[in-house]
């Protein structure tokens, strides 16, 4: 066989390890497609088990072994799986999954001594790891999406990676590839509640028929709206504290100085580009004012959201009217 004789899969992100798996099936068998898969768990491993499987058949054929959660094998089949790795049968592909971690690092240490191909798949916990998950979702089925798309889509569908994944191959398929904000907006906004800083973004990038139509679908799926009114507090606030930082601050310095991650500190400096000094004020006073009608100061909080969400969008033409 043409690929690596042990194959050590590291780490705890389902998919990833599932992905990792099969495309070293899938090397194995194209080969020869009848080559047996075999799937082990610690549970129902005994000792002298690994040496019976990789010993040669009366009827030929190779196998590649799937041993799953070694963190969970015992010092013996530990032992058992690394002599066995230092002289690897020539038919059998051995695939060994651990969840990393302190437990049963014996194994992932002693395997990676002997040189086993190894695939890292980590927990993906960070917002821009997801993104660029997303994104490398979209272009390897053949499409384009944008980081704000891409983000707007993890809203909707949410963190796990086999959803997301899901989704990218579904938006490729129904869009032809070309995917935006109105894209993921068009097919997952009935999935999950619209929140609060999604009205806010419209808000801010002036799309007033947008935002509008966000508020309304936000307050039917029952976000509160004092959620959204701290959205949009929030939303213009970065404006003010992006827009007043020091002139030379940038990257990393820039992000500590107004505690904003850098993803979010781009994207409100793009905001910005539309917005005056005069604008920002105004839209701070109109969120100001929001929040007291909607903390108790006006019978009908909707509307007084409503004309929140007008109040910016015209705060913000100011730029282009002066």
């Amino acid at each position: 066989m043409s690929i690596e004789p042990i194959v050590l899969v590291v780490g705890d992100e389902e998919l990833l390890v599932d992905r990792a798996i099969g495309e070293v099936v899938a090397s194995v068998r194209a080969a020869d497609p009848e080559n047996e898969v075999i799937d082990l768990a610690p549970g129902g491993l005994e000792p002298g088990r690994i040496a019976e499987l990789t010993s040669p058949s009366l009827f030929g054929g190779g196998k590649v072994l799937v041993l799953r959660s070694g963190q969970d094998l015992g010092k013996d089949l530990v032992a058992e799986v690394l002599k066995y790795a230092k002289a690897p049968a020539e038919d059998v592909v051995l695939v060994v999954v651990h969840h990393g971690g302190a437990k049963g690092k014996a194994l992932v240490d002693g395997l990676t001594k002997l040189k086993a191909r190894k695939i890292s798949c980590p927990k993906v916990t960070k917002a821009g790891e997801r993104v660029d998950f997303v994104r490398t979702e979209i272009r390897t089925a053949g499409g384009k999406i944008s980081a704000d798309a891409a983000r707007g889509l993890i809203d909707a569908v949410g963190n796990d990676l086999r959803e997301l994944a899901a989704a990218c191959s579904q938006l490729v398929a129904d869009t032809g590839g070309k995917i935006d904000d109105a894209a993921v907006a068009r097919y997952y906004r009935g999935r999950a509640e619209v929140s609060g800083f999604t009205v806010a973004d419209k808000a801010i990038e002036g799309q007033l028929a947008e935002a509008l139509e966000q508020l309304r679908w936000a307050l039917a799926t029952g976000v509160a709206p004092v959620l959204i009114v701290s959205a949009l507090a929030q939303g213009v606030r970065g404006l003010a504290k992006v827009g007043g930082a020091p002139r030379g601050a940038r990257g990393a310095a820039l992000a500590k100085e107004l505690g904003m991650p850098p993803w979010k500190i781009e994207r409100v400096q793009r905001q910005l580009r539309a917005w005056s000094g005069d604008g920002v004020a105004r839209a701070l006073a109109a969120v100001a004012e929001a929040d007291e009608q909607v903390k108790g100061g006006a019978a009908d909080p909707a509307y007084a959201l409503e004309k929140a969400v007008a109040e910016i969008v015209s705060a913000r033409a100011q730029r282009r009217a002066s």
